[in-house]
């Protein structure tokens, strides 16, 4: 999939501090905070950190967000590891030492208590959080990452309504065509 663009949107009440790295096309959103005071932070590409979430790093244990993931509003990621085209949902905890394989979905709310390990594919829901089922969730995460990324790139010149955009439906359909089409290359 063509990169959209290279800069990495952080708006202005956001926040980092320590080690942190993020990689090209990824996004910070209003209130956000990120701290790395020992140890690290490090996010991959075309990921989105949205409103008010926290990231922290554990006392043994980095905190890392693979690419094209979704961190979603009042989210706290606490020294663990997310793998690549995740979606942690509003208001879900996860804590230090915990595994997140790709492609998983994490539920509004979950709490995933220090260590968990979840397998690729995986929606997980609940407090404690468990794999209520499992299927590839590759285009739905991917996609809700590719929205993100065409948000951020509009916020960056004050266009606040992009997803109401025609052009960008448009654009969003062709992408959702090559995502689906990656699928398939990925996971026959």
């Amino acid at each position: 999939m063509k990169e959209l663009y290279q800069d990495i949107y952080q708006h202005e009440s956001a926040l980092k501090f320590g080690d942190v790295r993020i990689g090209i096309g990824s996004s910070m959103w209003p209130y956000s905070v990120i701290r790395a005071e020992f140890n690290s932070v490090i996010i991959g590409k075309f990921s989105n950190i949205q409103d008010f979430v926290m990231l922290h790093v554990g006392d043994k244990y980095n905190t890392e967000v693979g690419d094209y993931c979704s961190i979603a509003h009042r989210a706290v990621l606490h020294g663990c590891k997310i793998g690549n085209n995740c979606l942690v949902g509003v208001g879900a905890i996860v804590m230090d030492g915990c595994i997140v394989g790709d492609n998983v979905i994490i539920g509004a709310g979950a709490y995933l208590p220090p260590n968990t390990v979840v397998p690729d594919n995986a929606i997980v829901v609940g407090n404690p959080a468990q794999v209520e089922r499992t299927r590839n969730n590759f285009v739905a995460n991917r996609m809700n990452a590719v929205y993100y990324n065409l948000n951020a790139k509009h916020y960056q010149v004050n266009e606040f309504r992009a997803w109401s955009d025609p052009d960008v439906k448009r654009l969003i359909k062709q992408i959702f065509v090559q995502v689906s089409k990656e699928k398939k290359l990925l996971y026959p």
